[in-house]
């Protein structure tokens, strides 16, 4: 899709013309992979990032760049192309030469390109995922909003099924998917409006386009410690209580029986194309693991209430690989709220979400070479 209100990306333009000029990128890149590798980077890297400019994944992104260019001397530059819920990004960098120059940066391992029959690749296993961080989801009105609890709008909801409109980040994407989620704990039918990225959707509720700013704690934070935005849930497992006593509760304290899939938000990856010389690929993972793990990142994950966790390699690939697959389930049962086709478990090659751990790891997976 160009954007997540409309659709429309098209695949087989995607499909073909991403194969076509890998391909002749491919024909281009004549230096042997470690003298390759010994010149990496003699030239700036360029990330681009798969949602707009403010929101989560966007903050994550350009934080991580600017540790990243600290820790290892390189010029690193952020671009966003936000659209068909990463879709857009993905395809302008498997676009580009496969040379390292050209990363991903991306949210939820990019499970929602495939499930939406966006791609037909397999993000984990043709990219290299690396996981910096987890964010929870949020649910937060205006100050003038009729809504002064959760149950209150839930009162609204049932009085009438489809009247309360919540934002999401785009169609089919992870504060789509958690909205359906905790909308179907609580029995409500909601109307979803999407939107191109967790910044705008944010921006919805906030002047009255949506009844609900739908997204995460990171996003509606400053707005609630600044007055402007009440929370009425989010999904750790426990209330956060701010400094000044204010209480964000968790939806556990208000439906018990969803704390056993509590917490459960976004993740942020940067995500590296898979045929990348192994030296290459070592060398951004440990530019990735020096970003993730410094005191500036570790500051901004304090400051927002996201929840540093580093995985690369197999770990990172599985986790990748498991959520894909609860997201295929999620969204088939969902079919008839995500207005878009999703495609089902058996024609992707996954299993249902009880059988992973058997199923794991797939027959002809091989983990990227880094350590």
């Amino acid at each position: 899709m160009s954007d997540e209100k409309t659709g429309g990306l098209d695949r087989r333009k995607f499909l073909a013309g991403s194969a076509g000029i890998a391909g002749a990128a491919a024909l281009e890149i004549t230096i042997p992979g470690s003298a390759f590798a010994q010149s990496y980077p003699s030239r700036p890297v360029t990330l681009v990032v798969m949602y707009s400019a403010g929101g989560g994944t966007d903050t994550i992104m350009r934080k991580l760049a600017e540790e990243m260019a600290a820790a290892k001397g390189w010029t690193i530059n952020v671009v966003n192309k936000p659209g068909a819920v990463g879709g857009v990004a993905t395809q302008y960098v498997s676009a580009a030469r496969p040379d390292g120059y050209t990363l991903l940066g991306g949210a939820n391992y990019n499970r929602f390109v495939r499930v939406l029959g966006h791609a037909e690749f397999t993000p984990w296993e043709e990219w290299v995922p690396m996981k910096a961080a987890n964010a929870l989801a949020s649910w937060s009105v205006r100050k003038d909003s009729p809504f002064q609890t959760f149950e209150d709008m839930i009162a609204a909801a049932k009085a009438n099924p489809g009247s309360v409109s919540i934002s999401t980040s785009g169609t089919g994407g992870v504060w789509h998917e958690l909205a359906l989620i905790v909308a179907d704990l609580a029995g409500v039918e909601l109307k979803y409006v999407p939107y191109k990225g967790g910044k705008p959707a944010t921006l919805a509720g906030l002047q009255g386009e949506t009844d609900i700013s739908g997204g995460g704690v990171h996003e509606h934070i400053d707005l609630i410690r600044a007055g402007e935005m009440r929370n009425l849930c989010q999904t750790s497992a426990e209330d956060i209580v701010l400094e000044d006593g204010t209480v964000l509760p968790s939806i556990a304290s208000i439906i018990p029986e969803s704390r056993k899939i509590l917490p459960v938000g976004a993740t942020y990856n940067f995500m590296m194309r898979r045929e990348l010389p192994a030296e290459v690929l070592q060398e951004l993972a440990d530019g990735f693991r020096a970003a993730a793990n410094s005191d500036g990142f570790k500051d901004l994950m304090k400051a927002k209430f996201f929840q540093l966790d580093v995985k690369v390699g197999e770990e990172a690939d599985r986790e990748g690989a498991l959520m894909e697959t609860v997201t295929v389930d999620i969204f088939n049962r969902f079919q008839d709220q995500i207005g878009a086709e999703v495609q089902t478990a058996d024609a992707l090659g996954l299993p249902k979400p009880e059988d992973f751990d058997t199923w794991w790891p797939p027959k002809g997976y091989t983990p990227a070479p880094i350590k």
